[in-house]
C-alpha cells in the first residue's frame, strides 16, 4: 500500500500509546520539523496525552480515525459527533509522509464518515490562528475562516507550553452536504 490508498479504520484502546506518539511527533520537537508544518516554533511541550487520546478513541460521540500503510501507523483524527455537524481535531500525519496527499486522504474520509455516518451538515475545527500555512490548507480544501476565535488555555500544560502571548484559535467550517 501506498499513502495514496491507506487503509482505515476506527482506533481502540490498544492503540492508545502509538496514537500519542504519532500526535506527539507531528506536532511538537524536532521530529515535526521532518514534515511541511510543526508547532515546534510556538509550543514546546505535550501536545497530548493517554487520558485525552483515550477519551477520544471510547467517549461517546468520539471516534479515532487510524490510517495505515502496510499495518503500520501513518496518520490519524479525532472525530466528535456534535448533533448536526461533527468536530475534527487531533489531525496527525507522520511528518516523513507529509506532503504526498496522505493528509488529504485522511481529512476526505472524515468528512465521509461525518456526513455518511452521522449526517452531519457541516466539519468544524478549531486551528491556532498564527498557523497561517495550516490554515491556507485547510482553505484549498474547501474550509471557510469564520473569524469566530477562541482562546488557547494557557496555564494548562495539557495542551503545550507556549512560546508566545498571542495564541487563540479560529474555527474552520465546511459544508458536507
Amino acid at each position: 500500500m501506498s499513502d495514496a490508498n491507506p487503509t482505515f479504520r476506527a482506533a481502540t484502546p490498544a492503540d492508545v500509546p502509538a496514537l500519542v506518539e504519532l500526535v506527539q511527533a507531528s506536532y511538537r520537537g524536532e521530529s515535526s520539523r521532518a514534515g511541511w508544518t510543526t508547532e515546534a516554533d510556538i509550543l514546546d511541550g505535550q501536545r497530548t496525552d493517554p487520558d485525552m487520546v483515550a477519551e477520544a478513541v471510547s467517549g461517546p460521540g468520539s471516534r479515532m480515525l487510524i490510517a495505515e500503510d502496510g499495518g503500520a501507523l501513518v496518520a490519524c483524527c479525532q472525530l466528535e459527533d456534535r448533533g448536526g455537524h461533527a468536530y475534527f481535531g487531533m489531525f496527525a500525519v507522520d511528518p516523513r509522509r507529509q506532503g504526498g496527499g496522505l493528509g488529504k486522504k485522511v481529512l476526505a474520509e472524515a468528512e465521509r464518515v461525518a456526513r455518511d455516518e452521522w449526517g452531519a451538515k457541516e466539519m468544524h475545527m478549531t486551528v491556532i490562528s498564527v498557523r497561517e500555512d495550516l490554515i491556507a490548507w485547510y482553505v484549498r480544501r474547501g474550509y471557510a475562516r469564520t473569524g469566530q476565535k477562541s482562546p488557547f488555555p494557557y496555564g494548562d500544560e495539557r495542551f503545550g507550553l507556549p512560546k508566545r502571548d498571542d495564541l487563540e484559535f479560529e474555527l474552520l467550517v465546511k459544508k458536507l452536504a
